[in-house]
């Protein structure tokens, strides 16, 4: 479906989803406000934001994130599903994406996949018998084209669902930023990425830039969504501006929770490496459908866990 026919349907969507829960957002009470050093009701299921600094060196991002998985699935009541950040395994630079791309495995794919980083998340997946949104990395296909992918893997290590980032990170700020994701990556072709959750029901996924355009997030709701999780990397001109404007947005649109994740912020080094410097917003946030926000990381290395109640969606 191109971006024309998602505008068209944005009304009919709109009016249809506003019709059919009016009537139930209509008798909620917003629930008080969690910080993220909350700790979640021990009767709900939970999800866990895993916001961690992302260097150039591969072997040690594998390690942060075996370290905070292990940390966050170690306590008394675990979460069931896990949201990991944006380009979680390599800088976050268009001259960098080539060179740490791996070839991902097929929805089709069976056994151990040849890509280190989808091998990883498939082990901690299987390892703690939990549900990962696998943030994204780099993807290199056979033809040659590189995309921004999202995997999900279940308990038992199957690959559940594959998102490639349909809307490129390109942007002009004056004073600002300049970033031009489509200078490397290409456009994911499927519109729609979800799961079905055994706990949670069905959870649409998208990636950072992919938040910007309601009728995607308003297609998943159509599909009774529970849950829209956004692995992202908002920077520090755009993040303090729109990143919860917009996470709110897509939860009171859509009725649904939202989980955005974002790499931890880091200055940029004193000695400049090959690949130009990102920094992050951070901020990793939960967000209720009523538009509470549940929790929220600060810019460092963070857990948010937020308890997940799918009777208030």
């Amino acid at each position: 479906m191109k971006y024309s026919a998602l505008s068209t349907f944005t009304g009919v969507c709109l009016s249809t989803l506003l019709l059919q829960r009016a009537s139930s957002l209509s008798s909620r009470l917003p629930s008080s406000r969690l910080h993220s050093t909350s700790s979640p009701s021990p009767s709900l299921p939970s999800a866990a934001l895993l916001q961690f600094p992302v260097s150039s060196s591969k072997s040690s991002n594998f390690a942060t994130l075996s370290a905070r998985v292990h940390d966050v699935m170690s306590g008394p009541s675990p979460p069931c599903l896990l949201v990991l950040p944006e380009v979680w395994n390599s800088p976050y630079a268009t001259s960098a994406f080539a060179d740490y791309a791996e070839e991902l495995p097929s929805l089709e794919s069976r056994g151990k996949p040849k890509s280190e980083s989808a091998n990883l998340l498939r082990t901690l997946a299987s390892t703690y018998k939990v549900h990962i949104i696998g943030g994204s990395v780099p993807e290199r296909c056979p033809e040659g084209s590189i995309y921004n992918t999202c995997l999900v893997y279940g308990p038992e290590g199957d690959l559940l669902a594959k998102h490639r980032k349909v809307h490129l990170f390109d942007i002009d700020v004056p004073g600002g930023i300049k970033f031009k994701e489509s200078d490397t990556l290409s456009p994911g072709g499927q519109l729609l990425t979800g799961f079905s959750h055994p706990t949670l029901g069905y959870v649409g996924v998208g990636i950072c830039y992919d938040l910007r355009f309601p009728e995607l997030s308003l297609l998943h709701a159509s599909r009774s969504c529970n849950v829209l999780a956004f692995p992202g990397a908002f920077n520090m001109t755009t993040g303090p501006a729109h990143w919860s404007l917009l996470l709110r947005a897509r939860a009171v649109d859509c009725q649904c929770y939202v989980l955005a994740c974002s790499p931890a912020r880091t200055k940029a080094p004193d000695v400049p490496g090959p690949h130009k410097h990102y920094e992050a917003y951070g901020h990793s946030m939960a967000v209720s459908p009523w538009g509470d926000v549940l929790g929220e990381a600060g810019s460092g290395e963070e857990t948010v866990v937020v308890g997940i109640d799918v009777g208030r969606v």
